[in-house]
């Protein structure tokens, strides 16, 4: 195939992780032909390395924490984890790192795959460079998707290649328990491994380079986990740095800027994420390789009509439920263009612009405890310029947490606009909080004034009476 004579298509879309198959999803139920391009395993970071593997890995952990916490029970649970039969449990959840039922599913709604590179090509034009190394190109009537994530960004240690570190991917696929681990990070991967590793067994040190834990949350959050991963016995040293690495006869050595030397199996390097855009063929289009890609609210490239960038390349919010919402507004988006409809970009309400992206953005943390926001912390609330007024309550004053769990601890805050009187932010820490934050994403991502949340009665004795508590704290101020 040369490109004079190239595969046509309505909708190309390089990257088949779940934005990906979303976009394609969303394009081919819209009746427009669809090709996808996968350089790995169909199903993307999330299935294979990031969300699913990793919360199978913690599972465990979190369920055995909250089953010793239960009078009657807790003496049932005070041996080690089955570190075999875990990281099993955790194989069966990746497929075992094979892509045949994703592969049937993009069958099953008339995608077509191709494995291989993409690469842009220009316009509306992509090639892939397949695993014979043989060159297909393709071209799109209406658009180009880009959604080919993110990868681990190590920092510029000397010989950091030479030591082969882990990364959020090894973490997650390691197939046996270190007995010694080196955590470099405060964010959400360093504290979900460190919690995961050391429930299996590992002697855990975390090595953070700022004052504390998840430092994108609220303080409180990162405090009440830095004091259970301290109780859980793990080696936790804020304002530090790594300033060396070697691998010594298989020993892992670390050097830090507080004079300590750390012996380790193993060393997980957490410190954040790149664009996967590097080699994709951004310069033929005019753009950055390996840039971050600027879009509008359909999820359209800055100055372009035809290309979009979905989920994490575009860099408004990293996570994999945030990209498959993008992916959902992107595919309905691409098929109302080529139909002709003409899309608002005003309308902050509709199908085709992601607004939950600026304002309604949930997460939730795996530790033990977990933690769970969504919207504005109470410092990024006041940069913002509003009047605003954080509220607070402990979950001991909530029935249905001591009920959850003996001695149960948690802290939960609302942020309030005090001139519109609605929430902007919410934020949970404590066990099994992160099945409730959807309570607030939906008070937070509609506006619901504070009236008449106080008619949205909890039930009793649950854990989301925390809401109650919430409501009369700020009814009290």
């Amino acid at each position: 195939m040369t490109e004079t004579d190239p595969k046509m298509y309505d909708v190309v879309v390089l990257g088949a992780g779940p934005v990906g198959e979303n976009v394609a999803d969303r394009t081919r139920a819209a009746g427009l032909s669809t090709a996808i391009v996968e350089s790995e395993l169909v199903g993307g970071e999330c299935s294979y390395w990031a969300c699913m593997p990793s919360k199978a890995l913690l599972r465990p952990a979190i369920a055995r924490a909250d089953a010793r916490r239960v009078p009657g029970l807790r003496h049932l649970v005070q041996g080690d984890l089955d570190a075999p039969a875990v990281l099993a449990h955790r194989d069966d959840y990746t497929s075992h790192w094979k892509d045949d039922g994703q592969v049937g599913w993009l069958e099953g709604i008339g995608a077509d795959l191709y494995r291989g590179q993409g690469r842009l090509a220009g316009p509306r034009r992509v090639t892939v460079t397949g695993p014979d190394s043989e060159v297909t190109t393709l071209a799109a009537r209406h658009a180009v998707a880009v959604a080919t994530g993110t990868r681990a960004l190590l920092p510029p240690l000397p010989g950091i290649a030479d030591i082969r570190p882990w990364t959020s991917r090894e973490a997650t696929s390691a197939q046996s328990v270190p007995g010694r681990l080196v955590v470099v990070g405060g964010g959400v991967v360093a504290t979900e491994m460190a919690t995961a590793w050391r429930a299996l067994g590992s002697r855990v040190t975390v090595l953070v380079r700022g004052k504390g834990l998840l430092p994108r949350m609220e303080p409180f959050a990162g405090e009440l986990i830095a004091e259970a991963l301290t109780e859980a016995g793990v080696d936790l040293r804020t304002g530090t740095s790594v300033t060396a690495v070697a691998r010594v006869d298989g020993t892992v050595v670390v050097d830090t800027d507080r004079g300590d030397r750390i012996e380790a199996d193993e060393i997980l390097f957490a410190t954040g994420r790149a664009p996967h855009t590097d080699d994709i063929g951004l310069d033929t289009v005019g753009l950055t390789p390996g840039s971050w890609l600027s879009v509008d609210d359909s999820l359209r490239v800055t100055g372009t009509d035809w290309l979009y960038g979905v989920g994490d390349v575009n860099h408004r919010a990293l996570l994999t439920h945030q990209g498959k919402y993008q992916a959902r507004i992107a595919g309905a988006a691409i098929a109302a263009r080529a139909q002709g409809v003409p899309i608002l970009e005003t309308d902050r309400w509709g199908a085709h612009a992601a607004t939950a992206d600026h304002a309604a953005v949930p997460q939730v943390v795996f530790t033990d405890p977990e933690a769970a926001a969504v919207g504005l912390s109470f410092a990024e609330a006041e940069e913002t310029g509003r009047q605003v007024r954080a509220v607070d309550v402990e979950f001991a004053s909530v029935a249905g947490a001591g009920l959850y769990a003996d001695g149960y601890r948690g802290h939960a805050r609302m942020v309030v606009d005090l001139d519109r009187q609605i929430l902007l932010g919410v934020t949970f820490v404590g066990p099994g909080v992160g099945e409730l934050i959807h309570s607030a994403t939906v008070a937070v991502a509609a506006e619901v004034p504070i009236d008449r949340l106080w008619h949205a009665v909890p039930s009793y004795p649950t854990v989301s009476e925390v809401w109650l508590r919430l409501l009369e704290a700020y009814r009290q101020g």
